[in-house]
């Protein structure tokens, strides 16, 4: 057995200091993105659903339950309920009839767009408790520290579509003012 090279009170007081700031740092993104999503009838997982599928353009449940972290029967019920709403499209693959794949539709990729369009900085929580840093060092944070520890937890996989989604957003967005614009043309169904 390896010896920790750290002390049990050392180990403890650091995950009660990330439980309470992961909390605290919850309750403000969550509520931040119930506010932009809400004029548009979403629930978070559903937007989850959406951006998932939007950047991984093809995606089993599976996908969606694990980069979503989410339950498969959550992530399932979710989809079914944008697909009756024709934002999502169910397909099997001809050599894999076990798994269920959705895909983002022209009106479910329309309205990802609009709701990035309609995306208001200034009242977002999270944005402005972070304009104190943004404008000491000149950008946002990014956490690398806990990229790491997300990176140890969920895999690599995890990580190389949390960086493929914003790499997506820096190639295939513009910026007009303060609105976002789709620069590329996707083929959604």
């Amino acid at each position: 057995m390896q010896k920790e090279h750290f002390s049990m009170k050392e180990a403890m007081i650091f995950s009660q200091r990330m439980a309470q700031l992961s909390k605290a740092l919850w309750k403000a993104i969550e509520k931040d993105w119930q506010n932009w999503i809400k004029p548009y009838n979403l629930n978070i997982n559903e937007h989850h659903i959406l951006w998932i599928s939007y950047h991984l353009k093809q995606a089993s449940i599976s996908d969606i339950a694990k980069f979503g972290v989410m339950h498969v029967s959550t992530a399932f019920n979710f989809s079914k309920k944008l697909e009756k709403r024709g934002y999502l499209q169910f397909s099997k693959t001809e050599d894999d009839k076990r798994n269920t794949y959705i895909r983002l539709t022209k009106k479910g990729e329309h309205l990802l767009l609009d709701l990035m369009e309609c995306y208001e900085p200034h009242k977002s929580m999270i944005v402005q408790g972070a304009l104190p840093l943004q404008d000491l060092y000149g950008k946002f944070p990014e956490a690398p520290e806990i990229m790491v520890m997300v990176r140890k937890i969920y895999g690599d996989d995890f990580m190389e579509i949390f960086e493929k989604s914003f790499n997506n957003l820096e190639s295939d967005f513009t910026e007009d003012g303060l609105a976002i614009h789709k620069t590329k043309v996707d083929n959604a169904v």
